[in-house]
């Protein structure tokens, strides 16, 4: 999560610069509410679309992949739909608010689901990178 979050603050800064640059070096609030409102939907979206994007294209994030993640569907699907992905990426936002405990409750569950696993019928499997040559 911590590679994801790099990439996408990456992008953040990027849009946080090209707004300013739009601005003539002023910040986004000096826009207007209006812009602050256009400047925060862009930001959600470019959120949203990193991840839904990813998991809806290849299955997994640039960061899910190097540590050998897979995110699939709870049948053995190797790439979810869409609307699974999108799903789990706003249940992911609310696992996160009790503080973080969607997430730890895989700990506890039986399958090693978190919240946002179940209600959008997916799962995160492990494949481990197999050593090549001698």
């Amino acid at each position: 999560m911590l590679y994801d979050m790099l990439l996408v603050f990456a992008f953040l800064v990027m849009l946080a610069i090209l707004s300013t640059a739009y601005l003539g070096g002023e910040s986004v609030y000096a826009g207007g509410p209006m812009y602050v409102r256009v400047y925060n939907g862009i930001r959600f979206l470019i959120i949203f679309v990193f991840f839904v994007g990813y998991w809806t294209k290849r299955g997994r994030t640039l960061g899910m992949q190097s540590w050998g993640l897979q995110l699939e569907t709870m049948e053995g699907g190797r790439i979810p739909s869409l609307s699974q992905n999108t799903i789990r990426f706003f249940s992911a936002a609310l696992s996160w608010l009790p503080l973080g405990l969607g997430f730890l409750w895989q700990l506890w569950d039986k399958d090693r689901l978190t919240w946002h696993d179940r209600l959008s019928g997916t799962k995160i499997v492990h494949y481990p990178k197999t050593k090549q040559g001698g």
